[in-house]
């Protein structure tokens, strides 16, 4: 039989403002994990080991973040003549008044491209978010996809522990794995089964739907807004009246790191343990990073329950923490509980816990930032965020939950 053609589509979503000022100079995707890896290679890696080799990237916001990283798909095998990867950027003037600019939501951008999905006739499509942490065959959601004969898959999991169904799209199904209710971030929570927020769709059907929604909807949206929203509001409630929308139960690892503290609690589970997603040989992580030197504790330095990138230098104390590559640690330095983005430089007599900071920073001698404890991995705002090439000042002393805009002097 002929093998069915499918198409990826990885949404990269905007600008992210629950990552404040992690993500105010760059897309999501492009965040840094467990330091040597971007956010965006952990899905690039799935599709690619499962084989789906027409990718679309679409990026609504500071896509030149992405576009190096991504190098043309090089390193998931997607730089190809046919296929592989495609940057999909926000447009003007290629469609209707609603649809000019940036989408308003995951479901909304999905309407915006529907002539090109059209163009390019894959039989299914497989949609996923860039901002979560998991290791899946596609293979296995399309084999259950094709066996159910459904218009809709999505792929469920059992919400992790610490965090909140409510927070996500609660689904409930009945024995033969058909949808009987999908309710998106509801006030409270009928089942802990959760969407990971990613799905496969026929093809056709999609974009009848997204039509049909889209002649209901236009009326009340605003001026360059379709009004189909995220895809909880309105696409997967429609598909599954439509009564064949199916669950394939993933079982896992399963993280969203978009917000501060999930972020944080995340690379915690990772110091010690791979959670069969990091050091899978047979599925490794592809990235594209530049080379750089082992990393070097040197005389002095104390590591413990850590992760040390390429061309890390520790002469001081880190604990719990990740570093990212070309981190520096000083001697008398300290660093606990905390992730630390590459080239950071953490001078001698500083003490920093429960914070996240970004690439190229500087804190001085001396310099404190205070960490509020295990709360901070319940709590986004207990958790001190400092953005790219920040520099905290000698003696500075950073509160729980402070927050530095990128280039900021403290």
């Amino acid at each position: 039989m002929p093998r069915s053609r499918v198409l990826a589509i990885i949404q990269a979503g905007g600008s992210g403002g629950r990552l404040d000022v992690l993500t105010r100079e760059r897309a999501k995707p492009a965040l840094p994990f467990a330091g040597s890896w971007q956010l965006v290679d952990l899905p690039l890696s799935n599709l690619a080991h499962s084989g789906i080799s027409d990718v679309w990237l679409a990026v609504q916001f500071q896509g030149s973040s992405l576009e190096e990283q991504v190098a043309n798909g090089r390193p998931w095998d997607l730089d190809r003549n046919h296929g592989g990867l495609r940057l999909l950027m926000p447009e003007q003037g290629t469609g209707t008044a609603d649809e000019d600019g940036f989408a308003q939501g995951n479901a909304d951008a999905l309407y915006r491209i529907r002539d090109q999905v059209r163009a390019a006739a894959p039989d299914e499509v497989v949609v996923l978010s860039a901002d979560h942490v998991y290791r899946l065959d596609f293979n296995d959601v399309l084999d259950t996809h094709r066996r159910a004969g459904a218009e809709c898959t999505v792929v469920t999991t059992t919400v992790p522990s610490g965090d909140r169904a409510e927070d996500h799209a609660v689904v409930e199904h009945d024995a033969d794995g058909r949808v009987t209710r999908f309710a998106y971030k509801p006030e409270q929570a009928s089942s802990d089964t959760i969407a990971t927020e990613a799905f496969v769709y026929d093809r056709e059907v999609l974009i009848e739907v997204l039509e049909e929604l889209h002649r209901e909807l236009t009326h009340q949206a605003d001026e360059g807004d379709t009004g189909l929203g995220d895809f909880g509001e309105h696409l997967l409630p429609h598909l599954v009246e439509r009564g064949r929308t199916v669950v394939h139960a993933y079982d896992g690892y399963w993280r969203d790191l978009g917000q501060p503290h999930l972020y944080l609690r995340a690379h915690r589970e990772f110091l010690t343990d791979d959670q069969g997603v990091l050091d899978h040989p047979e599925w490794p992580i592809l990235t594209r990073q530049p080379q750089r030197s082992p990393a070097r504790v040197l005389e002095g330095g104390v590591v413990t329950d850590s992760m040390l990138s390429p061309g890390v230098r520790v002469a001081g104390t880190v604990r719990r923490s990740v570093l990212g590559p070309g981190v520096v640690v000083e001697a008398g330095a300290e660093v606990e509980d905390s992730v630390l983005g590459a080239d950071t430089v953490v001078r001698a007599g500083s003490r920093v816990a429960w914070a996240v900071l970004d690439s190229g920073c500087e804190v001085e001698a001396d310099a404190v930032l205070e960490g509020a404890g295990e709360a901070a991995l319940d709590d986004p705002d207990l958790v001190t965020l400092v953005g790219r090439g920040s520099v905290i000042g000698r003696g500075v002393r950073l509160e729980p939950g402070s927050r530095l805009e990128p280039g900021s002097t403290a």
